[in-house]
């Protein structure tokens, strides 16, 4: 019998995973899964709680929480699979703010379909991508994307806003960063097959599609591809990031002339001038980095998953 790890940040979505641990124990039990349940207690331990569980033979080890607890999972199953040479699957309860990893591997926001598609043990192999720089020179692993200057700053923004949460605190923060990200880094771009030099509002490196709840950075996004979908937009004025804002909540930004998007399996990001302020899967890289490195690791981990699954559960 599939034996499942669950481990609950109580504090993701704003006390949302401590709430929900009533309902998932319940489901779990009347779904007849084979589980143990652990909370956070402290940053990175919910990867450390992680690499345990491979080492302790659990076959699915599962993340609820928001994206930040999806990271620290994923970075404690790489590092159990390149230390150890074990691994397991993981599964992922959506119970966070953005939720925009289990949005790209299409796990909705919806605990009690969740519960059901972790039953099914459904698996799909995904790409996960591994950076180095910033805050972490030794490389950190993601799944969803890297977001580098304006939407970084976004995220921060976002934090602050005790009174609001998900995609409406990124949109509220959105507005707010028009005003304060005010001088953009001339940054040079290097991916397999071309160097661009240019002042950038913002890079997005995608493996999945969305970022802060709502934004479609990378509507056509696979992670299945072996290939990050990037999207850059180019330094433009502050009446024109308004105008933008929109075109990423619809996913329609690649016709805009501001915007470049294209694909690749690594790419290097370099600031001439200025910073850049990145974060992974919405876990900070640096405020102020000069050069980051990215590269996609193809079918990496396997995920429970509906996608591909054509019947109800």
């Amino acid at each position: 019998m599939t034996q499942y790890k669950i481990i609950v940040n109580p504090i993701s979505g704003r006390g949302t995973g401590k709430k929900s641990i009533p309902t998932i124990k319940s489901l779990l039990t009347e779904l007849n899964v084979s589980f143990e349940l652990s909370e956070t207690q402290r940053p990175m331990h919910a990867k450390e709680l992680a690499e345990q569980a491979v080492q302790e033979g659990f076959d699915v080890v599962v993340a609820a929480g928001g994206d930040g607890t999806v990271n620290e999972v994923l970075n404690g199953l790489m590092h159990a699979k390149v230390k150890f040479n074990k691994s397991a699957a993981m599964g992922v309860l959506g119970v966070g703010r953005g939720n925009d990893f289990a949005y790209g591997i299409q796990v909705p926001h919806d605990l009690n379909r969740d519960c059901h598609i972790l039953a099914s043990d459904h698996r799909i192999a995904i790409d996960v991508g591994y950076v180095e720089g910033g805050n972490y020179p030794e490389g950190r692993y993601f799944g969803n994307g890297i977001g580098i200057g304006f939407d970084t700053v976004v995220g921060f923004e976002a934090a602050k806003l005790k009174y609001l949460s998900g995609f409406p605190s990124y949109a509220v923060a959105a507005i707010k960063t028009i005003f304060l990200y005010t001088k953009v880094p001339l940054i040079r771009l290097t991916t397999d097959d071309q160097t661009l030099t240019l002042p950038a509002l913002m890079v997005s490196v995608m493996n999945g599609q969305r970022m802060g709840g709502g934004f479609l950075m990378a509507p056509e996004g696979d992670p299945t591809d072996g290939l990050f979908n990037i999207c850059i937009a180019k330094q433009v004025s502050r009446s024109k990031i308004l105008g933008l804002i929109p075109h990423f909540i619809k996913g329609d930004q690649a016709s805009h002339p501001a915007v470049i998007t294209l694909q690749t399996r690594t790419i290097q990001l370099e600031a001439i001038e200025g910073t850049l302020p990145a974060h992974a899967d919405g876990e900070t890289l640096c405020e102020a980095g000069k050069m980051l490195k990215a590269e996609l690791l193809p079918a990496q981990l396997e995920i429970i998953t509906e996608k591909f699954l054509n019947q109800d559960v």
